[in-house]
């Protein structure tokens, strides 16, 4: 079946911006600009980029200045922002498949369950007692709600999501296959000769407009609740542990895993695999570095990086058998300071 298909005056009418070049072509798609078509649509970030785009079979471009359209011998759409009006675009050109109302008879839903008007649920999907499911919410076959949790208005969860007892989840909340919303965080307490379980009583907040990625955890709370803010995006294979507080538009990549109690502002970006650990600060506007492991309060916006770039093996080997010596250069060190200052006293 056939997609949408837009002239570039209607995207114009859509996107904002300004066309430069008099032809009006009907584009049914976008694409990079290796791999376009003249009935698609390419996006040109910067100069360095004009030798591909000129190249390119593309009918149209987005681009974020007229000196770049003046480049170019293809109409384009000047907008201020390319990458954030091509993702728009994108999303004209394959809209989400419409809703299909009702509750499929595979799924088990609690006598007690408040279903809002218009939802999709699933084959397969359980959903326990006293649990709020807001209007239009669709929920993917084998997921779980558990008991007294509330999911708002227009949510999507993929299949096979587990969202446990007690969570609260805001609106327009994506979900995606594998995630893992409101498990136990790692509370244990050590006695005499074993450990403890530490009952984990807190929930998981989760405001609007929040995006988690497949396979990802987010722990609850042990007292407190762990809670994400609005906008937040949250990539594959995240661990989040219990009583993590994540400020509003940050972003996470996959891989990342942060420790029990650390609070993350606002508008951060935490690079694939970085390491933080608990009980810490994060201000806000910070973007931490991929791979990097982050051990302190972070108090200041900026940007910040603590991993070794990759090197020979042997040469690493050989740095590494330096840093045992560290702490006898540091003390070697400290006292030829002394030896020097008080050498310098008796010359003055």
């Amino acid at each position: 079946m056939p997609g949408p298909e837009f002239r570039l005056a209607e995207l114009q009418a859509q996107l904002g911006g300004e066309i430069q070049g008099t032809v009006d072509p009907i584009l049914r798609g976008v694409a990079s600009l290796e791999h376009a078509t003249a009935e698609q649509l390419g996006f040109v970030v910067g100069g360095g980029h004009l030798k591909t785009a000129r190249a390119s079979q593309a009918g149209a471009f987005l681009v974020a200045s007229s000196q770049l359209a003046a480049e170019l011998d293809r109409p384009c759409l000047v907008v201020a922002n390319p990458h954030a009006s091509f993702a728009r675009a994108v999303a004209l050109f394959h809209p989400e498949t419409a809703i299909q109302p009702g509750t499929h008879p595979g799924a088990v839903v609690d006598a007690t369950v408040t279903l809002g008007e218009n939802c999709e649920i699933g084959p397969g999907v359980v959903i326990e007692a006293r649990a709020r499911i807001g209007a239009r919410a669709r929920i993917g076959a084998n997921s779980v709600i558990g008991a007294d949790t509330v999911i708002g208005d227009d949510c999507r969860l993929y299949a096979n999501v587990t969202v446990y007892h007690g969570c609260h989840i805001g609106a327009r909340v994506i979900l995606h296959s594998g995630s893992v919303i409101g498990a136990d965080g790692f509370g244990l307490a050590w006695d005499t000769d074993r450990w403890l379980k530490v009952p984990q009583v807190g929930r998981v907040i989760i405001e609007d407009d929040v995006e988690i990625g497949a396979n990802t955890t987010v722990d609850r709370g042990a007292l407190d609740d762990t809670r994400i803010e609005t906008g937040v995006k949250i990539d594959n294979q995240v661990q989040i542990a219990h009583n993590c507080h994540i400020g509003a538009h940050t972003a996470i990549a996959g891989c990342v895993g942060i420790a029990g109690s650390t609070r993350i502002g606002k508008r951060c970006r935490i690079g694939g695999g970085a390491v933080i650990m608990g009980h810490f600060e994060i201000a806000d506007d910070v973007t931490v570095s991929a791979g990097s492991f982050a051990a302190k309060d972070i108090l200041c916006a900026g940007t910040y990086t603590s991993i070794q770039p990759i090197m020979p093996h042997a040469d690493w080997l050989k740095n590494a058998a330096q840093i045992r010596h560290l702490a006898d250069m540091r003390q070697r060190l400290s006292a030829l300071e002394k030896r020097f200052t008080e050498i310098a006293q008796k010359e003055s």
